[in-house]
């Protein structure tokens, strides 16, 4: 199909699915370590640099956001593969590659429900809120797994491999930070010596 001298399946399309995918999961997984490490203790620490806020992780998540929503849509309109409208919020929809595929499907739409009870967070029971949030754990091994599994720059060996496992190591790092910081908070408080006067 063809709208005057563009194709739906042209390569520009193909490279803006490519763009998009690799931007918006970069950017999910600095939210992801953002969010991971910078609670109020984190925060408070020696280990995490003061920029660092929850306000950065909720704007990184809203672009994230949007990246992945485009590359949604450049992947829908490419008539190259046959994935499907329905495939962006219905898992198992997808003619093409369907479980890696739906792993995508599943990670957006855990996204969306976490950014979009964020948004209404002030009107919702906080248990609630912060129950629903937990699915990021979820969220993040999903989208890694559809990006390693599903991308062509990642699926072959190529640099976006390596990019997989950079942002895997991130995570880590970010781990590791909340990690030291709660040892830090539940350890006994060092015995203070009295010094002896003659």
């Amino acid at each position: 199909m063809s709208f005057g001298s563009f194709s739906l399946s042209s390569p520009s399309l193909w490279y803006v699915t490519r763009a998009t995918a690799i931007v918006g999961f970069v950017l999910l997984t600095l939210s992801f370590a953002l969010g991971l490490a910078s609670t109020q203790r984190v925060r408070e620490s020696r280990y995490w640099p003061r920029f660092a806020t929850q306000h950065l992780h909720r704007n990184v998540a809203m672009l994230g956001l949007g990246f992945v929503v485009l590359h949604i849509l450049s992947t829908i309109v490419d008539s190259y593969v046959h994935v499907g409208w329905w495939s962006w919020v219905l898992p198992f929809a997808s003619g093409y590659k369907r479980v890696r595929v739906s792993m995508g499907t599943l990670a957006f739409d855990v996204m969306a429900l976490v950014i979009i009870t964020s948004l209404v967070r002030d009107r919702m029971p906080y248990a609630l809120w912060r129950a629903l949030h937990w699915t990021t754990y979820l969220l993040w091994p999903l989208a890694y797994f559809h990006y390693l599994l599903t991308g062509t720059d990642a699926a072959h060996g190529r640099w976006g491999l390596y990019l997989d496992f950079g942002c895997l190591a991130l995570l880590s790092v970010a781990t590791l930070l909340r990690w030291l910081t709660e040892r830090d908070r539940l350890a006994p408080p060092a015995p203070q010596v009295i010094g002896v006067h003659s």
